[in-house]
């Protein structure tokens, strides 16, 4: 039996590579986090503002809250879940993240699942995110779609300068910059 490799064998194979990688999840996960940019930031005066800061959130790591607490403070909301592929491909990102700002901006992980699937997840992965289940509407800006991964980064004043759905990467310099001089504001 006579083997020969030609181009089209090798374009061939590739693809093959190409497909099984992006069907196997932890690959897709790696892919997504390959591939994503920084979020779009919006200037104050374009921007969006939260409605209202009336919100229960109830917490599976950390104590349960209404968002009328955080008003005056920096904010980064995101809608997430335990099996959804972009979101678990941007956690580690936003791990990093959170652990040089936790002490600084207001953290809120909201997802619909029990704390028991959110906790085998974080102790696999070695996430410490604090996370919530929402008890009551969330303000009506940061319900305009139903997809998830969906982040909202919001300044002291209430305005949404990052609206983002889908995986983006978090742990920029253009984040950074942007979370440290809202925390000077």
């Amino acid at each position: 039996m006579n083997f020969k490799i030609n181009r089209k064998s090798i374009s061939n194979i590739i693809f093959v590579i190409a497909i099984a990688v992006l069907l196997y999840p932890p690959s897709r996960e790696w892919v997504m986090r390959q591939i994503a940019f920084a979020p779009s930031v919006e200037n104050v005066e374009s921007s969006e503002k939260i409605d209202t800061y009336n919100w229960q959130l109830k917490g599976l790591n950390a104590e349960s809250i209404n968002f009328s607490e955080l008003e005056d403070k920096v904010v980064f909301v995101n809608f997430w879940a335990t099996w959804c592929p972009p979101c678990r491909a941007e956690m580690p990102m936003i791990q990093e993240l959170y652990n040089d700002y936790k002490d600084k901006v207001s953290f809120v992980f909201v997802t619909n699942e029990s704390w028991e699937t959110v906790e085998k997840f974080y102790i696999k992965n070695e996430y410490n995110l604090p996370s919530y289940n929402s008890q009551s509407l969330p303000p009506k800006k940061l319900t305009e779609t139903n997809s998830i991964p969906a982040t909202y980064l919001i300044d002291k004043e209430g305005n949404i300068l990052i609206s983002k759905t889908g995986s983006a990467n978090w742990n920029s310099t253009k984040v950074r910059n942007l979370l440290d001089k809202l925390i000077l504001e």
